[in-house]
């Protein structure tokens, strides 16, 4: 079986804008009502409220802000000093009261679009580092902010679901998540939406496991966030390791 059966759409620098603009107003929305008490329920990812997650995806705001001050200026600027850095920045954001979270939350993003905004279009070519290490230019920066803000929209566990995202961003997803997988161990899986407009397999040992759905259920799958899609003959899916 081979990976990559499907050519992936070609996500635009444009497109990565337009999605972290819509996952935010989405997130914002989400945390809009939010008491203390609200903010202490359990989120969609194990061991974590959801007040964990909304302190993440304001800590990556400032993260990827330092990764926009690198490329503007050259110097070198981690997204974060250290991954215990990282997890303390996590547990003292979780534990503000429900309305200074939600303004670190929307001051943090609209800091970081602000300085995307400004980024001159050269220094969109700059190469910088991610948190995994990886080298990556600058204009990767909208499109790791648009998967935080998107997918941790659904992880909230209000009433935003993989549904509410853009499809276009979800084809998106699946494409970045596919690839991952297929160069890891895992098991062997056939994913296609019922039209057969978008195929992706995932290499693996022996016959295929076939996943049928629209891209919301595929996404929501391939992140490891539903855990119940049924194979045509109604057997469940294979489970699916960490993708990141």
């Amino acid at each position: 079986m081979t990976p990559a059966s499907r050519t992936p759409a070609l996500r635009t620098f444009a497109d990565a804008r337009r999605w972290t603009l819509i996952g935010t107003e989405l997130l914002s929305d989400a945390v809009a009502a939010l008491s203390d008490t609200g903010y202490a329920a359990p989120s969609a990812l194990p061991g974590w409220t959801r007040a964990h997650v909304a302190a993440h995806v304001a800590a990556n705001a400032e993260a990827l802000g330092n990764l926009v001050h690198w490329a503007a200026t050259g110097e070198p600027t981690p997204m974060y000093a250290s991954p215990e850095e990282r997890a303390e920045g996590i547990e003292r954001g979780r534990a503000l009261p429900a309305n200074q979270l939600t303004a670190w939350l929307r001051r943090s993003a609209d800091t970081l679009e602000a300085r995307m905004d400004a980024l001159g279009e050269e220094r969109w070519r700059q190469e910088v580092v991610t948190a995994q290490g990886r080298t990556v230019p600058a204009t990767e920066l909208p499109w790791m902010r648009a998967r935080e803000v998107c997918v941790h929209a659904v992880d909230l566990a209000t009433d935003v679901s993989f549904a509410d995202l853009p499809a276009d961003f979800l084809t998106a997803l699946c494409d970045e998540v596919a690839a991952r997988r297929a160069t890891a161990p895992g098991p062997a899986v056939l994913l296609r939406t019922p039209d057969a407009g978008h195929v992706w397999e995932l290499p693996g040992d022996g016959e295929p496991a076939e996943v049928v759905g629209p891209p919301h259920t595929l996404a929501a799958y391939l992140t490891g966030r539903d855990t119940a899609p049924r194979t045509p003959d109604g057997s469940p899916a294979p489970l699916l390791g960490a993708w990141l």
